[in-house]
């Protein structure tokens, strides 16, 4: 994917591997990252998987975008904890594909089930 991802960065997320039709990205949550009720935002999980399954759907090339995405939180989060998203994919198709991208702490216990179609650009 060229140049950075700078929404990415903001939140501190780290991509830890890419693959094809596959990724796994890592963020700490921080005292920046909690809602009103003091838990981890529902929105900083999300960022975390999207960004997995952008790497995920680009991995392909030449690129991709996201047409929907759905997530199932199952957990809530706190500051202080790693979280780690790993997108895999379910179905590569000419102009659309489909990517499962669980989220789980760095303990393994499961936060967030998240699924993301893509269009896939033609080459430009």
């Amino acid at each position: 994917m060229p140049g950075g991802e700078p929404f990415a960065d903001l939140l501190g997320l780290e991509v830890v591997e890419v693959g094809p039709g596959a990724a796994t990205v890592r963020g700490t949550v921080g005292s920046e990252h909690l809602n009103a009720h003091g838990i981890g935002h529902g929105g900083f999980v999300f960022a975390l998987a999207d960004h997995a399954l952008a790497m995920a759907s680009n991995s392909h090339g030449p690129a991709a975008v996201a047409l929907v995405a759905t997530i199932h939180f199952t957990r809530r989060v706190r500051a202080g904890e790693t979280l780690v998203a790993r997108a895999r994919e379910v179905s590569l198709g000419r102009s659309a594909a489909t990517y499962e991208v669980t989220v789980e702490t760095d303990g393994g216990r499961t936060v967030a089930l998240f699924t993301g179609t893509v269009h896939r650009l033609p080459d430009a």
